[in-house]
């Protein structure tokens, strides 16, 4: 097999020889533009920027992700302004068709897979192909795989993984590609280690080729099947379950895509410090695993930060931060108008919670104390406005409820408003427009998260629990506010008592009565956080850690 791309999808440059190594990155997800709708939220984020990065670093790395037809889905409001998702097709005259086409055994049946092609210079990333089953020769179950990224069903969700993981090996060979390494960004993809399987013939031969990234920090929230329903869906590419179980040592019914990707790999990784010490913990059990390092994520610098706002951090220009700020706000603030019919004011210390809405993630955590959040909300001498905005999942009836609640709940208030629309566009608008990005994960269950990182990109403070990211970056009342791990008794109302306690006392005195305070400490954070925090630092690390 050749180690060069065919010259039509070859990089625009030469590599860096610290960079030569050939990769093939394969997720779910990938958030690149906002005109490509093939993400639905952080997973995706840190995909994409790792994209970009490797492009900017001159790396041999290729992105293998999923077309969605309906992309996740676009939040949309009902008559009464409550939240409902709605499904529409989209569109790229952008990505060029490769011509190449294969087939895959899916429930011993065969199902025809397309691929697409991003060219590097729409939006400055390495080579990129999209597969998809909605083309022709197909019936209307095989086209309907890849209609919504994280279907619901679990036999579609897990014929999703198939074509990405078998799919994406496949096509690298009709492609006439084969990289060093697979990268598999969380265990989507593991049924490209039986495809690989099949083809090298032994296990080591498999692992000496995969690296695995983990993102889940609790073992309950992996992915778990039972074998024999994978097997009949074809999900080992005709390995027999036998062999199987001998390559992945899972030898009883309840098969996890983890720790099969775990065992498959010669290398895996966290994605914080914090969470590669939750990971090696939980998976202390488990014999014959890879290695578990970490490499903290982080986003593309250069996509997310204001560059007037940078600009002004490099000449260390407090009034020209204060000034572009304020103009940055007032943008955002429109679209608050246009969507809720409420003036916000630009002066007005601004708060916003905005990432995927999830039960760990506690969206509606400081409401749920009324009197004191309606006090807050009254304050004359320190006045407020809170954003909130994120998207459930489609299916997740807890979630949407939550998201309609706080919406209901913010007719209460002019200075409170719950945004729809939660895509690329509006995440880089409300970092842009808030003072304060609120963060209120339960710890230990927010493996990193990396929304913070681009807010502080862009001028705005983070306030969080202790949790992900913000561990080996935070330093309260220096360059962001963090509040003392709860116990376990207690832990929610500790939580809101604590972070209403540094809303009250530290963050809006400071905003107010110190203003140059304010801005020396904003200064610090956006410094501090553009340096490490950056995609640049993550993706040169999984090749000195992982792919080595």
């Amino acid at each position: 097999m050749a180690k060069k791309l065919p010259a039509a999808y070859a990089h625009p440059y030469a590599f860096d020889p610290r960079f030569k190594k050939s990769v093939a990155y394969f997720s779910m997800e990938f958030a690149i533009d906002q005109a490509l709708k093939t993400y639905s939220g952080g997973l995706g984020f840190l995909a994409g920027s790792h994209m970009k990065s490797a492009h900017d670093l001159h790396q041999n790395l290729i992105g293998i992700g999923m077309l969605w037809k309906h992309g996740y889905y676009d939040q949309m409001r009902a008559e009464d302004n409550s939240m409902v998702p709605q499904f529409r097709e989209k569109m790229y005259s952008f990505l060029k068709d490769t011509g190449i086409r294969f087939q895959i055994m899916i429930s011993d049946k065969p199902v025809w897979v397309a691929s697409y092609f991003l060219n590097p210079k729409l939006f400055g990333t390495v080579p990129m192909f999209f597969l998809t089953t909605d083309t022709d020769g197909n019936d209307a179950w095989a086209r309907s795989i890849s209609y919504h990224l994280y279907d619901a069903a679990p036999a579609v969700k897990v014929m999703q993984c198939m074509v990405l993981g078998i799919g994406g090996a496949k096509f690298l060979d009709e492609l006439g590609y084969e990289p060093e390494i697979y990268h598999l960004n969380e265990a989507h993809a593991v049924s490209s280690v039986f495809h690989l399987y099949k083809k090298l013939g032994k296990a080591a031969s498999v692992k000496k080729r995969i690296v695995f990234t983990t993102h889940t920090p609790e073992e309950a929230g992996n992915e778990k099947h039972d074998i024999n329903f994978l097997n009949e869906l074809s999900f080992f590419s005709g390995v027999p379950l036998p062999v199987v179980r001998k390559v992945t040592g899972i030898m009883d019914t309840v098969f996890n895509h983890s720790l099969a990707a775990l065992r498959l790999s010669h290398q895996s990784n966290a994605v914080s410090k914090l969470h590669g010490d939750v990971s090696r913990k939980m998976w202390g059990w488990a014999n014959d695993i890879a290695p578990i390092t970490h490499v903290t994520n982080s986003q593309h610098k250069a996509s997310w930060a204001d560059k007037e706002l940078e600009q002004a951090r490099i000449a260390g220009d407090l009034n020209g931060i204060e000034k572009r700020k304020k103009e940055l706000k007032s943008q955002l603030f429109k679209t608050v108008a246009d969507q809720v019919g409420k003036l916000f004011d630009p002066n007005i210390l601004t708060v916003v919670w905005a990432r995927r809405f999830a039960g760990y993630k506690r969206p509606e955590l400081l409401t749920r104390d009324r009197e004191r959040f309606d006090r807050l909300m009254h304050n004359k001498d320190f006045p407020i406005q809170f954003i909130w905005a994120g998207k459930p999942y489609p299916k997740d009836e807890g979630a949407i409820y939550t998201f309609n609640q706080l919406f209901y709940f913010s007719h209460l208030y002019p200075n409170m408003a719950v945004l729809t629309g939660y895509e690329l566009a509006l995440s880089k608008q409300l970092k842009e427009g808030s003072d304060i990005w609120l963060n209120t994960p339960i710890v230990t269950r927010e493996a990193s998260g990396t929304s913070g990182m681009t807010a502080a990109m862009n001028a705005s403070l983070n306030f969080s629990t202790y949790d992900g990211w913000v561990c080996e970056f935070s330093r309260h009342g220096e360059n962001s506010f963090i509040v003392p791990v709860a116990s376990e008794e207690n832990r929610d109302g500790e939580d809101i008592s604590n972070m209403l306690d540094v809303l009250e006392n530290e963050i809006l005195p400071l905003y107010y009565e110190r203003k140059n305070d304010w801005y020396e400490t904003v200064l610090r954070s956006m410094t501090e956080v553009g340096g490490f925090f950056n995609s640049d630092r993550m993706v040169t690390e999984y090749y000195e850690k992982v792919y080595k």
